[in-house]
């Protein structure tokens, strides 16, 4: 059974709802008013507090430049463990900043790439990657999982992939996807970051129509972003051994392929880690998460940056679904950031460790 979750506008519901009873179509309504929802969220953040950069408050979502500035500030201040730096700049201008995580204990080391927020409006994302960095800060010290990690692999982490969009969903449109790139043919702006890549580039999954969620873009890289990730990552391809792209929502763990109903050469590994990561991710609250190829867990899409990762030679390339499963949709409430945070720490770890043992 196929199960989508709908936008529907006020003065179409009198019409819809009796049409899906008429077809016997079952439906639940998950947020019966969603402008209600919306101002629920952002109506109170001009008057939070802003705190100092010492005081960074993990539990609230961040505005680009409010990220940019921690950034700068764990740079400044954890400089035996953090290198900032910028991959290149998106089409509006704003460098692609990456954090560079790890102890500088040995000239060549294994590491592990994260991206958050590919897709503009699904905020928890950029929420865990700060998260992440903070819990190996604060824990290096005491945690010996986290000292290993730290001393055996470096991690990239970006926290805001798509800035353009991340930025425009905080001050014109919470609901915004795709890159801000403007269409020479059309008045509609941006591409589907994650149906951008080269790799069965807008088959199945992705429009070639510019005013669509899933617009693939003019060609492959043609947005910035994926050009300036795509390039480090081809550049670091032998040292990254993981890829971990973070997104919400629907509770998944999912690894190549997307494009296609196959299995992977490397299945048994990286199934017995997706096991594992998930098993470890449930025992903070509960929360059961599935898991398994993309295609037929979620969904076929094309063009998207696990698949490409994945065909380029990095070996563990998990796309993670956070929270929840649409009851909030994209406007998770900020009191489950800690809980979505602490649990996805967990799969994460896991997942990291599995990358220093043999598998076979």
């Amino acid at each position: 059974m196929l199960i989508a979750d709908v936008r529907v506008p006020r003065n179409a519901t009198q019409s819809l709802l009796p049409f899906l009873q008429q077809a016997n179509i079952p439906y639940t309504i998950l947020i019966s008013d969603l402008q209600q929802a919306l101002e629920n969220q952002t109506g109170v953040r001009p008057h939070r507090n802003r705190r100092s950069l010492s005081e960074y408050n993990y539990e609230v979502y961040h505005s680009l430049e409010e990220i940019e500035d921690w950034m700068h500030y764990l740079n400044r201040t954890h400089s035996d463990l953090v290198h900032m730096f910028s991959v290149g700049k998106s089409y509006e201008g704003r460098p692609l900043f990456v954090l560079k995580l790890g102890k500088r204990s040995r000239p060549y080391k294994k590491a592990v790439w994260m991206d958050c927020g590919i897709h503009a409006r699904e905020w928890i994302g950029p929420a865990f990657c700060q998260w992440f960095v903070k819990e190996a800060l604060q824990t290096y010290q005491t945690d010996p999982d986290m000292r290993k990690m730290l001393t055996q692999l470096y991690f990239y982490i970006m926290p805001v992939f798509n800035v353009d969009g991340y930025h425009f969903s905080w001050t014109n449109d919470r609901f915004w996807r795709k890159t801000r790139s403007k269409n020479m043919r059309f008045h509609c702006h941006g591409v589907d970051a994650n149906r951008n890549w080269k790799v069965k580039w807008c088959d199945e999954g992705a429009s070639l129509h510019p005013c669509d969620d899933t617009y693939c873009g003019p060609f492959p890289e043609s947005e910035p972003e994926v050009k300036a990730v795509a390039h480090f990552l081809r550049k670091h391809r032998k040292q990254i051994k993981a890829y971990l792209s973070f997104h919400a929502y629907a509770q998944m763990l999912l690894y190549p392929y997307s494009y296609k109903y196959a299995t992977i050469p490397n299945f048994n590994c990286v199934e017995s880690a997706a096991y594992n990561a998930v098993n470890a991710l449930q025992s903070a609250y509960g929360v059961r998460y599935r898991y398994g190829p993309a295609s037929s867990t979620l969904y076929v899409s094309s063009g998207s940056s696990m698949d490409w990762a994945y065909k380029n030679g990095i070996p563990y390339a998990f796309a993670f679904e956070l929270r929840d499963t649409g009851h909030f949709g994209f406007l998770l409430p900020e009191t489950l950031i800690k809980p979505t945070c602490t649990e996805t720490m967990l799969a994460v770890k896991n997942i990291t460790l599995h990358l220093l043992k043999k598998c076979h």
